[in-house]
């Protein structure tokens, strides 16, 4: 049995998620079908992380058990050929040790999120950005956001259905940039609460149009109470960027 990790590039716009659900086509679902019509075995896919739907990947980490011997490059090209037309691609293949594991070996996960702000509305971006027509003040959202840097409780930040044991989750970075008309937030931490991401963006926009205080950001923060939001983002703005590991240190 050999344990082989994926990086794995997806458009979410047509996928419940990356998780298996019972209720609609999943990413998950997509690459467990596609490798075990390469193998003909019965395959579970292990990932870094959840998406909901609607949310993309740029670099997504996963992780599946063969017992057919493969070259990591054949893998790849199968399992893409497998995956056609789905908007998902394997983008690398490589061995790993079986003690690797795509989620539990992880020590860090990043997040990107696209605001474009223009008047005029989106149509090749369309489903892959937040559109916010209002004028946004990236340096008043990126100042307010550093409250959010740190250990805290995120209970404001949680969605309701949550399933982790403790809100407590230290968060590394949250920078505010803009490109063009394009503003960018960047969110890393060990881990994240279902919806941090895109409730700390959702805030973060209120600040940016000039309807929160930037010290109300912290004020929320502070409340440990989900009624405190200001509001959460949509999905299609939302990338998993990058997972790390200890073994893939990069110099």
């Amino acid at each position: 049995m050999t344990r082989f990790a994926l990086t794995i590039e997806f458009d979410g716009t047509p996928f419940f998620g990356l998780q298996r659900q019972p209720h609609g086509p999943t990413v998950q679902q997509s690459i467990e079908e596609a490798a075990e019509g390469v193998t003909g075995e019965n395959i579970t896919l292990f990932s870094a992380g959840r998406t909901d739907s609607g949310v993309h990947a740029l670099a997504m980490r996963s992780h599946l058990d063969i017992a057919k011997p493969f070259e990591p490059f054949r893998l790849m090209e199968a399992l893409n050929a497998h995956l056609r037309p789905c908007p998902i691609a394997i983008t690398a293949v490589e061995e790993k040790p079986e003690d690797w594991h795509a989620r539990f070996s992880c020590t860090g996960r990043e997040y990107e999120y696209r605001i474009a702000n223009r008047r005029a509305p989106l149509t090749l971006e369309r489903g892959r950005a937040w559109h916010i027509a209002r004028p946004l003040d990236a340096q008043a959202m990126h100042e307010a956001a550093q409250a959010l840097v740190g250990r805290h409780d995120f209970t404001t930040f949680r969605s309701a259905h949550c399933q982790a044991r403790d809100p407590v989750k230290t968060l590394d970075t949250l920078n505010v940039r803009r490109e063009g008309e394009y503003v960018i937030i960047e969110a890393a931490a060990r881990s994240f609460l279902h919806h941090q991401v895109r409730s700390m963006v959702g805030t973060l926009s209120l600040v940016g149009i000039g309807q929160w205080r930037a010290e109300q950001v912290g004020e929320a923060l502070a409340e440990k109470n989900r009624a405190a939001l200001g509001l959460n983002a949509p999905p299609v703005g939302l990338y998993f960027v990058k997972a790390n590991y200890p073994d893939e240190e990069q110099d």
